[in-house]
């Protein structure tokens, strides 16, 4: 097996004979004397592109009721079917639907997680927990088709999570406790975007004083959030305008609403309508630009080069892999693999003989029980057995005693039956005795 050592080396080579006999020389650029094609790279890249199709996951996390499944359905503009969430979940759900979209020639894999019952418990001190392992779930899906012998991820329809819309509540004047520990939580693991959901119920004032007192509460604890980039000059301008707007404030219908002579989405109330893609009325336009037409693509960028390569990372540390500096010796994947090897049997080992001494030690306390029980019963036993000889002992004594009242008893009737003749044989002989009398 070829080693990354000699990989490395071979490559190195490559490129000194490449570079010619100075390192230090830099390429030359030259002008071509003619069309030569290659040009068309970026054309058959993007035919190649567009004929796979895209994915794009969200990540919606918010209180159940608060607008998570009307919102997408008004920033795709379609109605997404999802199942009523009820405010009576036990534990937070995640639940993932995927669809296939097609806008022109571009087809897209969309796939929306929903987050049931977050913040409905009473105890909410880990209702952030099932949304980390659903993340690390898919990064490490993602990792185990990376690893594997025979790959397509080219074909692979990507399972990572590209964005999380958290949803604020517009109730009240801050950030709540809960909102603060999960933002902090998924900081680290996901391109986190915060809106103000169903902004429609607070008045414009109290809506810039929330937007205000939220910044400033994220901005207090440290929690970073998703940040438009701006390096590209074709949209730097508007993402940096986009970048003061945080969090967005939406309110999401698929309801058409007559305004003057012209439909458009929205809400109507008694004092009148609100107008879903009017930037007066919400940011929904904005987030729609946003999310969608500019920065799509560089929030699955950043998914990859930023969140999935840090997890990535902490997992191949955990396995054993580690990569060497420029100034040391470069190490060879199959003695990684046996030292990792070697280091996993030796846990096996010491795990296996601390089972086995758990198990013998558990067999000594359990033999120790047994044979305190056993002294016990046997105490047992010969007290009863006592018991039960004393008792058999005074019964007897009971016994020959009514024996021998019983024998006095017949004695004595004996002896007053014999009475009891003799005084009839004395009674019967008087009577003959006068009628002989009589006679004479």
């Amino acid at each position: 097996m070829k080693t990354l050592g000699s990989e490395t080396h071979k490559s190195n080579t490559l490129k000194k004979l490449a570079r010619g006999p100075k390192d230090n020389e830099e390429q030359r650029s030259l002008e071509l004397s003619g069309h030569v094609g290659f040009d068309s790279l970026p054309c058959q890249l993007v035919n190649k592109l567009v004929a796979r199709g895209f994915c794009f996951n969200i990540l919606c996390v918010g209180e159940t009721g608060i607008g998570k499944s009307t919102l997408m359905s008004t920033l795709f503009g379609r109605t997404f079917e999802n199942e009523e969430a009820s405010h009576y979940e036990e534990e937070v759900r995640l639940r993932s639907q995927t669809y296939d979209l097609q806008e022109n020639t571009v087809k897209l894999k969309l796939t929306i997680v929903h987050t049931a019952g977050f913040g409905d418990q009473i105890n909410n001190e880990e209702s952030y927990k099932p949304i980390l392992d659903h993340i690390d779930a898919q990064f490490e899906k993602y990792l185990e088709e990376e690893l594997k012998i025979k790959r397509s991820l080219f074909n692979y329809d990507d399972p990572r999570i590209h964005v999380c819309l958290y949803f604020i509540s517009p109730n009240g004047h801050s950030l709540k406790a809960l909102d603060l520990i999960t933002m902090k939580k998924l900081e680290s693991k996901v391109n986190l975007i915060p809106v103000i959901g169903k902004a429609d119920i607070i008045s414009k004032n109290d809506l810039k004083n929330l937007k205000r007192n939220i910044m400033n509460e994220l901005l207090s604890y440290g929690v970073q959030i998703y940040q438009f980039p701006t390096e590209d000059e074709d949209v730097a301008e508007i993402n940096s305008s986009i970048n003061n707007c945080f969090p967005f404030a939406v309110v999401g219908s698929t309801d058409d609403v007559k305004i003057g002579n012209r439909m458009v989405k929205g809400r109507m109330y008694p004092w009148g309508a609100v107008q879903v893609e009017n930037e007066d009325h919400c940011d929904l336009v904005k987030l729609r630009e946003m999310l969608l037409r500019v920065n799509m693509e560089d929030l699955r960028e950043q998914t990859h080069s930023r969140h999935y390569e840090l997890f990535r990372r902490c997992k191949l540390e955990e396995m054993g892999f580690k990569d060497t500096d420029p100034d040391s010796q470069s190490f060879s994947l199959q003695e990684t693999y046996e030292a990792k090897r070697k280091e996993l049997i030796r846990e096996l080992q010491h795990k296996e003989e601390s089972m086995r001494q758990m198990f013998v030690n558990k067999v000594k306390e359990t033999e120790a029980e047994l044979k305190e029980k056993e002294k016990e019963l046997q105490e047992r036993f010969e007290q009863l057995k006592r018991l039960h000889h004393e008792e058999k002992k005074s019964l007897e004594e009971k016994r020959r005693e009514l024996e021998e009242e019983m024998n006095a008893f017949n004695r004595r009737k004996v002896a007053a039956d014999t009475l009891m003749g003799q005084a009839l044989q004395g009674c019967s002989q008087q009577p003959l005795k006068k009628d002989k009398d009589k006679k004479k």
